[in-house]
Order: structure tokens, then C-alpha cells, then sequence
């Protein structure tokens, strides 16, 4: 499928909902579940801010009118939105701190529960490939993995042993909402995530500024090479690289492009930036899917260019994949 010029069709090289296949789920009851929240942000309970960065409120201008944005996601116009302040995570949680939310609370993910979730093919092994029974016709190079969740990445015949600094994956918006209810901070917005992630320039393609990458050297992990056939690694990975990977953006946050998709509290919807909602907006009240930014190490410019740091996407609440993960927020107290 290739990418059409205008950029008005909405590809789905990042990501695929858990509907696009049918599996059977497995028969197994969720532990220390906690009750999935409505659009609206989850109240911080913490005032522990190790590994967290204060991210001083201001008003900026949201969103892109750029050529190279989607028109289909909803990435324009660009509007005026002021946040308050909050504090942000370094880095995406990673495997070694999900892991404790895990021993601490028994918490069973979602895609343990379904007993399976999406590898992108060239991580799957043959032995596991030749068990894969269907893929998602819109992204054929997502399979289904049986037994692959956020312990598995490939599979299960694989671990996260010398990885535990990585973002975790395979963790769906429900379970993201699980660990921050256990660790007492919330997801970000949409509009504190694009805000942060700026790291104080205006209107900039990426973090850093307007050029991918400067002097020669990689900013982020995406994907070089012809996907989703072959990717060249120049950056350095093929898949995840670990949380704090890159030159950080101007407040010191790692990976707000690239590497890993991240959850956002908001559902999704394409017209909510014409809504005129500009005072620490929240999203929509109801829709069907969670938004997600940043982008992964899947992305690529021939073909879905949602690195950029206006780029949107969105997937179901109960879906994992093996290229999204999430950060998790704090309110500041106002003056």
C-alpha cells in the first residue's frame, strides 16, 4: 500500500487493534485489576517525583498545518492551548520498573489474558511464525503471537534478560492505567504530552528542531531501510533501544520521538482540535480508541512519518503490540 502524497490516508504500519484478528482469549482472571478510567485523568495520588522532571505550564501552539502531517489523524489546525504544570518522566516506564508493579501487585496484563499480542514478523522466531494463523489484512506484518506479552517480547521463547532498561511493551492503555493507579501518578493528556514534548521550541517538526537528524548523527530510533522488509539499523537498533537512548529535548525528557508509542489519557478523535477547547484540555468524553504519540522504531518517511512531535495515532484500550509503551505524569501544585 503505498503512501499517497497528500497525506489523507490513514496508514497503519504502527499499529493494529486486538479486533483485526480473532483469537480465542484465555480462560484466565485478571489480578489486582483496577477499573479503567473515563476520559478524564486520574487523580495523582503522589508526591514522590524520583525520575520525573518538572515540566513549568505555559500556553503553545498545538498541532501542525504541515505538508508532511496527516490530515486523516487530525493533526491540524493548529490552535493555542495552555497547560499547568506537571511533572514528567524521564524516560518511557521501562521493563525493570513494570516488573515491580508486577511482583507487587500479581497484576495479569491484557495480553496475558488474551494469551497472545502483536510482533512485528521479523522478531518472530520460524518455530513461532509457523504457529501464527491469521495477520491483520490492513498490516500483515503484525502477528498475532501466542504467549507473547510484556515478559515475552517475541514470543515465548524469548525474555527481557538484558533488557530491563528498555520501555516496556505489549502493555495496553488498561494495563498503563493499572500501574499508575498502583504508582499513584496518571497518564499525561494529549496536550500535556505534545506540550512536553516540544521541550520549548514552537512549532518544530521534532524535538529537537525541523531537521531529522543534525550533523550527520541519528536523534531518535526509527526505521531505515525498506519497510517492513529490511531495516538498515543505522540508529543503531532494530527494535527497542533502551529508555534513555538520544540526546534528551529541551527539558530533558528521552525518546519523545521514536522508539516506543505512548499512551495519552484521551480518547481520539479527528475533529477535537476544531472543538476550541484550549484551557488544559482533556479530550474527547467518549470513542472508541486511546491516543497514542511519539511514534516507534517501526516508523519510517516512505511510509508513516508519525515521529514527528504533532504526529497522532490511536488504538483500542485492550490492545498491546510490541512497539507501544507509556510515561506517566504528576500534577504540580498550582501557585
Amino acid at each position: 500500500m503505498a503512501q499517497e502524497s497528500d497525506h489523507n490516508t490513514v496508514k497503519s504500519c504502527c499499529s493494529t487493534d486486538r479486533s483485526s484478528v480473532v483469537l480465542a482469549p484465555k480462560n484466565l482472571k485478571l489480578k489486582a485489576a483496577v477499573k479503567p478510567a473515563d476520559s478524564k485523568p486520574a487523580a495523582d495520588s503522589n508526591s514522590d517525583t524520583t525520575g520525573m522532571l518538572f515540566i513549568p505550564g505555559g500556553t503553545f501552539l498545538m498541532g501542525t498545518n504541515d505538508k508532511e502531517g496527516f490530515a486523516a489523524d487530525g493533526e491540524g489546525p493548529v490552535h493555542s492551548v495552555t497547560v499547568n504544570s506537571f511533572y514528567m518522566d524521564e524516560t518511557a516506564v521501562t521493563n525493570e520498573q513494570f516488573g515491580r508493579f508486577i511482583a507487587a501487585t500479581g497484576y495479569i496484563t491484557e495480553a496475558q489474558r488474551f494469551g497472545w499480542s502483536y510482533v512485528f514478523h521479523l522478531f518472530v522466531s520460524e518455530a513461532e511464525a509457523a504457529k501464527v494463523r491469521t495477520v491483520p489484512q490492513a498490516a500483515p506484518w503484525w502477528y498475532p503471537v501466542e504467549g507473547a506479552d510484556w515478559n515475552h517480547p517475541e514470543g515465548p521463547d524469548s525474555t527481557i534478560e538484558g533488557r530491563e532498561d528498555h520501555p516496556v511493551i505489549h502493555v495496553s492503555w488498561n494495563d498503563a492505567m493499572a500501574y499508575c493507579e498502583w504508582a499513584g501518578r496518571r497518564l499525561p493528556t494529549e496536550a500535556e504530552w505534545e506540550y512536553a514534548g516540544r521541550g520549548g521550541l514552537a512549532q518544530k517538526r521534532y524535538p529537537w528542531g525541523d531537521e531529522l537528524k543534525q550533523g550527520g548523527e541519528h536523534n531518535c530510533n526509527i526505521w531505515q531501510g525498506k519497510f517492513p522488509v529490511k531495516n538498515h539499523a543505522s540508529d543503531g537498533y532494530l527494535g527497542t533501544a533502551p529508555a534513555k537512548s538520544f540526546r534528551p529535548n529541551g527539558y530533558g525528557l528521552y525518546n519523545m520521538a521514536g522508539n516506543v508509542w505512548e499512551w495519552c489519557s484521551d480518547w481520539f478523535s479527528p475533529t477535537y482540535y476544531q472543538s476550541g477547547e484550549s484551557d488544559n484540555p482533556l479530550g474527547p468524553r467518549t470513542g472508541e480508541g486511546r491516543v497514542m504519540r511519539g511514534g516507534s522504531y517501526l516508523c519510517h518517511s516512505s511510509y508513516c512519518n508519525r515521529y514527528r512531535v504533532a504526529a497522532r495515532s490511536k488504538n483500542t484500550p485492550d490492545s498491546s503490540t510490541g512497539n507501544c509503551g507509556f510515561r506517566t505524569v504528576l500534577s504540580a501544585p498550582q501557585q
